[in-house]
């Protein structure tokens, strides 16, 4: 269908719908089946169709190229939070770590001092006895 001929619809005997192409003198070209004649309009581009599936490609890559950067964005804000929460973290179980490695000090030096008195005590008692013997 080259230029702008025109279609007039008529009907089969069967019944099926008809284009019937006429030329410029108004004379039937030729006679297409309606079904045929529209999968081939349907299969072909218009100019502004073509023009705009051309632009399609840019605005894709556009769009691709903004989630990229969004994604990339998103990570680096992550990444960032992640860090500073993780310092927060470490600092915050160095502190305690700190403090239970102080407890623990306290603990073991109190218990220190304990058994240095308790020693001290078995030494004297040990002494003494020692001494009593020798009498």
């Amino acid at each position: 269908m080259a230029g702008k001929a025109r279609r007039t619809v008529l009907y089969s005997s069967k019944g099926k719908k008809l284009y019937a192409v006429r030329d410029k003198t108004g004379k039937f070209k030729d006679i297409q089946q309606y079904s045929r004649a529209h999968a081939m309009d349907m299969k072909r581009k218009s100019k502004s169709e073509l023009q705009a599936a051309a632009a399609r490609p840019a605005k894709k890559a556009a769009k691709k190229v903004a989630r990229k950067a969004a994604k990339k964005a998103v990570r680096k804000t992550a990444r960032k939070t992640v860090k500073k929460t993780a310092k927060k973290t470490t600092r915050k179980a160095v502190t305690r770590t700190t403090a239970a490695k102080r407890a623990v000090k306290k603990v073991v030096k109190r218990a220190g001092k304990a058994i240095g008195a308790v020693k001290r005590a078995v030494k004297k008692a040990v002494g003494a006895r020692r001494t009593a013997k020798k009498k």
